[in-house]
């Protein structure tokens, strides 16, 4: 990854634009080269290859109407001479600041920092932010678990008829809007596990139900995997050492039953499942600290069930 500050973008693509654009609006206004570069703070011979169209800067910051709007005002304020410096500086530092809130200065940044990209960053204007930081952790983990998951193909077979997803939750998780899955689910197509969408908060409320009530009783449990209920699964889960309870199948108050469910046994199980019922299919919940370790709890079960038995 290359680190790259943002005041790098400023300097050597935003300022750039600012001297081109300015240059232009001033000589339209009469001005001429060495006056330019005298209030520009530039070469003569700069000014020279602005106005010739040599160096017209990034067109992500000319192109922009509110860039165009503040040019056009800060040269018509030092043509008239109703702008001093002090003025024209604060509009184009106010200027970058609205580009380093989700404008043309992050979209720059994140194309030098591809690691940036989705992750909502925003330290240019609001500094370190923990729950932010804390939405990208999780945002990584179920990205790296779904990459896990759709990418074993003994997970195929336990797919469900209504998808699997995997999801994690904020530590102060309060609604399913604070748990990460995948939209649309994962399904079983063609002898793969496929991946409709990159994980986004509030994309599963299922899963979102199933983490938030056994964090209830285990905060550090954030996170799960379903897949389609099977006695092999069920027996490979208990081979395994990892303990399983079953819940009623039942939408109503499931969250109030999963919260009883887990508080009963002496530790939060680490399998939790349904036999369905009528209009819905058996599930069980794989959990886990987080979704990485929840998939992989689950590869490892499933990749012990004999073939024969799959």
């Amino acid at each position: 990854m290359t680190l790259q500050l943002p005041s790098e973008i400023v300097v050597e693509r935003f300022l750039p634009t600012a001297r081109a654009m300015l240059a232009t609006e001033l000589a339209d206004s009469g001005l001429s080269q060495q006056a330019i570069a005298t209030k520009l703070g530039i070469s003569q011979a700069a000014v020279s290859k602005y106005l010739s169209g040599e160096q017209t800067g990034d067109p992500r910051f000319a192109d922009n109407e509110r860039m165009q709007a503040t040019i056009a005002r800060i040269a018509t304020g030092i043509a008239d001479g109703s702008m001093g410096d002090y003025e024209a500086l604060a509009e184009l530092l106010e200027l970058i600041r609205a580009f380093e809130d989700r404008g043309p200065i992050c979209a720059v940044h994140e194309e030098e920092m591809p690691a940036l990209k989705g992750m909502g960053c925003d330290l240019c204007v609001r500094g370190p932010d923990n729950r932010a930081e804390a939405e990208r952790d999780v945002l990584r983990d179920v990205q790296q678990a779904v990459r896990l998951f759709a990418n074993d193909p003994v997970v195929v077979d336990h797919i469900p008829n209504v998808g699997t997803n995997i999801g994690m939750a904020l530590p102060d998780a309060d609604g399913p809007a604070d748990v990460a899955a995948v939209p649309g689910r994962v399904h079983a197509m063609g002898g793969r596990a496929n991946v409709p969408a990159d994980p986004e908060f509030g994309a599963s409320e299922h899963v979102a139900t199933a983490v938030r009530a056994v964090m209830a009783v285990d905060p550090d449990r954030r996170a799960a995997v379903n897949l389609k209920t099977s006695d092999d699964l069920l027996a490979a889960a208990e081979a395994a050492g990892l303990t399983t309870a079953s819940f009623d199948a039942s939408y109503e108050n499931r969250a109030e039953r999963l919260t009883t469910v887990a508080s009963e046994a002496d530790s939060v199980p680490a399998v939790l499942y349904h036999e369905g019922a009528f209009g819905i299919e058996p599930i069980t919940y794989v959990l886990g600290e987080t979704a990485t370790d929840a998939v992989e709890t689950a590869r490892d079960v499933l990749g012990s069930i004999p073939d024969d038995e799959t």
